[in-house]
């Protein structure tokens, strides 16, 4: 049976917290099909929506809470959804299984490009007038978004290690399943001989391909909206593509084939995850077909050669 890496999009749990418990109960019935046909499973997850709504509240009600410190409060309430939905499911089906959710720090390279070109949306919209307001009394940058609005954007580094992978996979391997890499993870850069947090948001795909390397997982599955990557999307000559190699997957990319926003960081961080060979796979596909994904039925598998 396989280690697999589970990367769940924060948006597929919804926007308020009970819609998040009843989406999770139905993550957790997809996923719990892996364990119960005996895999390993570590589950990462992204908070699009939650750390969004955390910082407006928090801001609303007066206190400054910085993003690392945001993102650990999601990792903490979706966690708690997630480990709940989980364990209830596993018990029903008679799997004795333990699931933790493990607060997750990861690292980042104060020098990466990110942070001088900051791009991740984060929080309310204003109007431009408000926007330029807050930028010159903040000094953080906004930027106009898709027509709605503006919002503050912070920087979108490459996760470069995590603090906890070594607790993480001794976990995995002791047959607990585990939440980790919520929301990409609390950014943390090298600072005085130890580590502190920094403003950013890290791409929950590519800090679980990070995680799946670091624990020497065998599959990466990528879940989203759609059962496969697809050409031309959207074209009348759009193709769903069911298996590719880093190669081919890298030359899509490289042609504009996808989405910035949206399946290009998911393919990216495949591609960066099946370099590594080994045997190891990666696979996009939709959360409903998650088992079929891992059986070669459904989904985009993404091999080295």
């Amino acid at each position: 049976m396989s280690k697999i890496v589970v990367a769940l999009g924060g948006n597929a749990l919804g926007d308020n917290v009970t819609q998040q418990l009843a989406n999770a109960k139905l993550a957790a019935a997809s996923i719990a099909d892996l364990a119960a046909a005996g895999h390993s499973v570590v589950v990462a997850h992204g908070n699009g929506p939650q750390v969004g709504a955390i910082k407006m509240a928090l801001d609303a009600g007066g206190f400054v809470v910085p993003m690392p410190e945001c993102t650990a409060m999601s990792q903490g309430y979706i966690g708690f959804h997630l480990q709940q939905s989980l364990g209830n499911e596993l018990a029903a089906r008679g799997v004795k299984r333990q699931v933790a959710t493990v607060l997750t720090q990861v690292v980042v390279d104060k020098n990466d490009p990110a942070f001088a070109n900051p791009t991740k949306p984060i929080g309310a919209y204003y109007d431009e007038t408000a926007a330029k307001e807050l930028m010159a009394q903040t000094g953080k940058t906004y930027v106009e978004d898709a027509g709605r609005g503006w919002r503050w954007v912070v920087p979108s580094p490459l996760p470069v290690d995590i603090r906890e992978a070594a607790s993480i996979k001794f976990l995995s391997d002791n047959d607990f399943m585990v939440i980790a890499c919520g929301g990409g993870g609390m950014p943390v850069v090298a600072e005085d001989g130890g580590f502190a947090g920094i403003d950013a948001v890290i791409d929950k795909d590519f800090a679980s391909a990070k995680m799946a390397e670091l624990i020497d997982a065998d599959v990466l599955v990528i879940l989203t909206a759609v059962d496969r990557v697809k050409i031309n999307f959207n074209k009348p000559d759009e193709k769903s593509l069911d298996t590719l190699t880093v190669a081919q997957a890298q030359k899509y990319a490289d042609e504009g084939h996808f989405a910035k926003g949206s399946m290009l960081p998911k393919v990216q961080a495949a591609i960066k995850f099946a370099r590594g060979g080994g045997g190891r796979k990666a696979i996009i596909g939709s959360l409903e077909q998650a088992a079929a994904a891992i059986a070669g039925q459904s989904g985009t598998t993404i091999v080295k050669e």
